[in-house]
């Protein structure tokens, strides 16, 4: 993996005449983890999508270097996973159809069939490949989206809610994906469970101000 290097300088985030956070500030230099904690409301989601580059903070930056080039915002989905159950999948399309629309839409190409199937593999879902992800329960679409944010091998991967919809195995298997990404890129661990903010080795906490 390259050098990689999250850099959050000042965040802060308002609705309306609410802040959600501010002064938010890390320094991340890959291999590496962070986890962001706080109670229910506290902006944990809204961090992580800011990091993402999906929402725009209202001060302060985020700053992603990939071997030593900057990431610019416009195209910072190319180099990063995201996953969070409030993330969407094409009911009507397979497991299978699912991973190359949406790899295809990120990277402008369809990822390797092979790659593709060794990861629905990996995600215990090759029986069911070319079933309509409608007809999954929202533990194996969650297993799907993994899929879709790993397929890519990004330098940065970003959980939110990690384990939700996940039995015992899929939560092993997010602990080792974690573990994995933390020692080649940087992985960002939004929870606010503590088993899961223990996966990191730096934090930021919100709400404690």
């Amino acid at each position: 993996m390259n050098h990689v290097r999250l850099k959050l300088t000042d965040l802060q985030k308002r609705y309306n005449r609410r802040t959600i956070f501010q002064q938010i500030g890390a320094d991340v230099t890959g291999p590496g983890s962070l986890a962001i904690v706080g109670r229910n409301g506290s902006g944990k989601s809204t961090l992580a999508k800011i990091i993402a580059g999906v929402l725009s903070p209202t001060s302060g930056s985020v700053h992603l270097e990939v071997g030593g080039s900057e990431i610019k915002r416009e195209v910072r989905h190319r180099s990063i996973g995201f996953v969070a159950p409030y993330l969407t999948l094409y009911d009507e399309f397979t497991a299978v159809e699912n991973i190359v629309i949406l790899e295809s839409m990120r990277n402008g190409r369809a990822p390797a069939q092979a790659d593709v199937e060794a990861w629905l593999e990996e995600m215990g879902l090759a029986a069911r490949r070319h079933e309509r992800v409608g007809t999954f329960s929202s533990g194996m679409k969650q297993r799907v989206k993994y899929a879709t944010a790993l397929i890519h091998r990004p330098a940065l991967l970003i959980l939110d809610e990690p384990t939700a919809n996940l039995d015992e195995d899929g939560a092993r298997f997010v602990e080792k994906v974690v573990q994995r990404q933390s020692g080649s890129g940087i992985v960002v661990v939004a929870t606010n469970e503590s088993h899961e903010a223990a996966w990191c080795r730096s934090r930021i906490e919100l709400g404690t101000r």
